[in-house]
Parts: C-alpha cells; structure tokens; sequence
C-alpha cells in the first residue's frame, strides 16, 4: 500500500476536459435518480429539459433541478453526442 506522505512529493496531472465531462455524468446520474425517485421518465424529462431548456422539466427533488443548471445545456447535449458516437462506432 502506498504512503500518502511519500506520495505527497508526488505532481498528480488532471486533465480539465476530464473532469468537465465526469461532471456532466454525475450530474447526470444525479438528475435520473432524482426523476426516479418521484415517478417521472428521466429520459423524457431530460429530453424536454435539453430542447426546451424549460427547468420545469426536472423535478427540485434532490436539489435537481439546481443541480442540472450548474452545467450549460449544449455541454450537456455535446456529452451525450460524443457518449452516443464513441459507443456506436
């Protein structure tokens, strides 16, 4: 197991679009359990959400519908694409 203070010497890289796009799949994952939990069909509600970008499309359960407005809608549309096109290839 390794030692987190000889590690700490340590220069750990990130890649930022990494992140962004991890970001956008909690979030994700996040609003879908929450439109679960109250009933809804997530992928419809998000599906109205992204081309209306009406928020009254997710439920404020769970602090979801903040919670999906924190992200841009096209950058949610642009993962989704790319989700779609790198499994389908």
């Amino acid at each position: 197991m390794n030692n987190p203070i000889q590690d700490a010497g340590v220069t750990v890289s990130y890649n930022a679009e990494d992140i962004r796009r991890e970001n956008i799949r909690e979030v994700l994952k996040h609003v879908e359990t929450a439109l679960n939990e109250r009933g809804y069909n997530a992928i419809n509600q998000l599906a109205g959400y992204l081309i209306s970008n009406d928020p009254a499309y997710i439920s404020s359960h769970n602090n979801a519908r903040s919670i999906i407005q924190s992200v841009e809608r096209h950058e949610i549309i642009e993962e989704l694409v790319r989700f779609y096109l790198e499994e389908h290839q």
